[in-house]
């Protein structure tokens, strides 16, 4: 079967998209879906451990979410610009690949203030796309020092669908508690729900934890506009996989154990870095990967995420690792009994 964009397509109730995170981080439902049975559970995040033993391995994204979203003032006529960054083009000459919004007030030549002081100046220097600017930060210290001044200046860039302010609490809870590699415009949001205590937990009972690095970008969330699939590309995303963690996952998959990706921004990092005989190989560049039914999952026999929108690519890749028919009735099913959707909502674990 040849699947299409409006295979994605279900009704979602707005009320089922939370603004804030549960109290908790372990204490969300968790919906576990058994793909050999069909058998779907209803637990809480916590009971994750119960699924999983000894020289099991769980793949974490360790990236870290920095205050992406700033907000400056046009120069002469001082209108407000917000500024989100995507990413660094160049480190000695302080570029930056951003985009801005209104996109049709600023053009090249046009400097920004950001600060109630003006504490920093940014030049537009490139046009790139009807959003998208390149930026030149004007500023007279060292890169630690400016990097500091970024992050005093920007906040937490929460999607534009949480329609407040950032608080300080966000600042901790749209971030994974092992999060340590800067870089990431949004959080990997199936990581969100991880506590020191059930990681510590895991740990005890030999479950082996570990990493892969993947900053994600706002490709990710990119409507698709084609029916087609196959002519959706996604953007180009910056991930790692040190040798150390590829030989924790090669070792768990050569004596068969249980291998859960947390998050699909895991199982695109080590779909992309494998061998011929399907082992994971140490990977430091870009992965533009894009996973919908049918894919054959090399690595991952199991893995964690949470419940996505619809016609987006993370739920196209969630129904490629778990089936289409088995995760949209599962899909169904969430909305019956008011699981939450979206970045801080509950999370399902498929398993074998």
């Amino acid at each position: 079967m040849k699947f299409k964009l409006s295979h994605f397509k279900f009704d979602l109730p707005a009320k089922l998209i939370p603004n804030t995170p549960s109290h908790e981080r372990e204490e969300c439902k968790l919906m576990v879906v058994h793909k050999s049975t069909g058998e779907i559970e209803h637990r809480t995040f916590k009971d994750l451990i119960d699924y999983f033993d000894e020289n099991d391995v769980m793949i974490f994204n360790n990236t870290k979410v920095f205050p992406a979203r700033m907000y400056g003032n046009k120069e002469k006529t001082g209108a407000r610009i917000e500024v989100f960054l995507l990413r660094e083009l160049n480190r000695d000459n302080r570029l930056w690949d951003v985009l801005v919004d209104p996109a049709r007030k600023i053009r090249i030549g046009n400097k920004l203030y950001f600060g109630e002081n003006d504490e920093l100046i940014a030049e537009v220097i490139d046009n790139t796309t009807s959003r998208g600017r390149t930026l030149r930060f004007l500023f007279d210290g060292t890169h630690e020092e400016f990097q500091d001044t970024l992050d005093l200046l920007g906040q937490t860039p929460l999607p534009k669908f949480i329609d407040r302010d950032p608080t300080k609490e966000d600042d901790e809870r749209y971030q994974t508690i092992y999060a340590k590699e800067s870089g990431s415009v949004a959080a990997p949001t199936a990581g969100l729900h991880f506590s020191k205590q059930l990681m510590k937990k895991m740990e005890i009972k030999g479950v082996n934890l570990s990493e892969i690095t993947l900053h994600v970008g706002l490709g990710t969330f990119r409507s698709i506009e084609v029916e087609d699939l196959s002519k959706h590309k996604m953007d180009s995303e910056e991930c790692k996989i040190t040798e150390e963690n590829a030989k924790i996952i090669n070792a768990a998959k050569e004596s068969e154990r249980k291998i859960c990706a947390i998050g699909t921004t895991v199982n695109r990092v080590i779909e992309s870095s494998t061998t011929t005989t399907n082992m994971v190989i140490p990977f430091n560049g870009w992965t533009n990967k894009f996973m919908f039914p049918p894919h054959n999952f090399q690595v991952a026999n199991c893995m964690v995420s949470n419940f996505h929108l619809p016609k987006s690519t993370l739920l196209m890749h969630v129904a490629s690792f778990g089936g289409y028919d088995l995760v949209m009735k599962a899909y169904k099913e969430a909305i019956k009994k008011k699981y939450k959707f979206h970045t801080f909502g509950d999370a399902m674990l498929i398993l074998p």
